[in-house]
């Protein structure tokens, strides 16, 4: 079970990372416009569409990443100090009640929606001569299944939890630093570095 578990986080670290580019792409998309649009005098009536809807991708792909990362904001001023059990099971109400029936609204509403714009071939009407807006809306069906995926899985840790009174270990991305390491390593070459002899001027 535990192998599962970690395979969806790093499908959903592997989705999110991968999304994580248009950020590069945004950033040149932007200040190309901005170039060409002043120093050029040429601006393009696409670009807004393309920055709408690349900033949109990227911030629905990331939602599976950062659930998976336990990322989300949440009111912990009180929650920090619960015990595992008490948090799963505030967790485990809160998924059933808001979450699951939320992403699920998101994925099928989102399926016709976007069903619909293929169909009709739809562009966008915000600048004249818009660019197709059907690949984007289909990144709201596809996100909510991926974030449905992985809360399914937090709801697993719920009951894991729920069980065994700690909560199980989930996929990191990096590893954090070991600061008494750190600290141990710094000083140690402190030390080294006293204890070398200095030459004597004029030597």
């Amino acid at each position: 079970m535990q192998k599962l578990l970690l395979f969806i986080d790093k499908l959903s670290t592997f989705i999110g990372q991968a999304f994580s580019w248009l950020i590069v792409a945004l950033t040149l998309l932007i200040s190309w416009e901005v170039f060409s649009r002043y120093a050029l005098d040429n601006p393009h009536a696409w670009a807004f569409d393309a920055m709408i809807m690349l900033y949109g991708t990227l911030f629905m792909m990331a939602g599976a990443y950062t659930l998976s990362k336990n990322g989300h904001v949440r009111g912990d001023v009180l929650y920090g100090f619960f015990q595992p059990r008490t948090q799963a099971s505030l967790d485990l109400l809160l998924y059933f009640v808001f979450f699951i029936p939320g992403v699920i609204a998101l994925t099928y509403a989102g399926y016709f929606y976007a069903a619909e714009s293929w169909a009709i071939n739809e562009h966008s009407n915000i600048t004249a001569d818009g660019p197709p807006v059907y690949p984007f809306k289909t990144v709201i069906p596809l996100a909510g299944f991926i974030l449905l995926l992985q809360g399914l899985v937090e709801i697993v840790r719920c009951i894991v939890c729920l069980r065994q009174g700690y909560w199980p270990s989930r996929e990191e991305d990096v590893e954090e630093v070991d600061v008494d390491k750190l600290k141990e390593m710094v000083h140690a070459e402190d030390v080294e570095a006293a204890a070398t002899p200095k030459p004597e001027a004029g030597r």
